[in-house]
């Protein structure tokens, strides 16, 4: 499964891990993921250690979940990005959006 999710111990932070294509295949996949979070969790994760490409339809679902959460600017982090996919999030300027490391 390209898309899986891990809630910590106590409950504040839910970490997203993404591997494969994340592309317009895994829409469906994703918004699943997202829309069982509690809007009131406090930290959301994406781990993109095993995300191989990512497409402009996956940041348009990167901002669909940020806005769902209702979450503020730098409030979701996304971790552990291959460097084709991190300079796809620098050239479409989402270090402005999400926290990325």
């Amino acid at each position: 499964m390209p898309i899986s999710a891990e809630t910590s111990n106590d409950g504040k932070s839910v970490t997203i891990a993404i591997s494969g294509q994340f592309d317009f295949n895994v829409v469906q996949e994703f918004r699943n993921t997202y829309m069982n979070i509690d809007t009131g969790q406090s930290h959301v994760v994406l781990d993109m250690r095993e995300a191989e490409y990512m497409d402009s339809s996956a940041l348009g679902m990167l901002l669909n979940m940020k806005k769902h959460l209702g979450v503020g600017d730098n409030s979701i982090r996304i971790v552990n990005c291959r460097p084709q996919v991190k300079k796809i999030l620098d050239i479409s300027r989402f270090d402005k959006k999400f926290q990325i490391d």
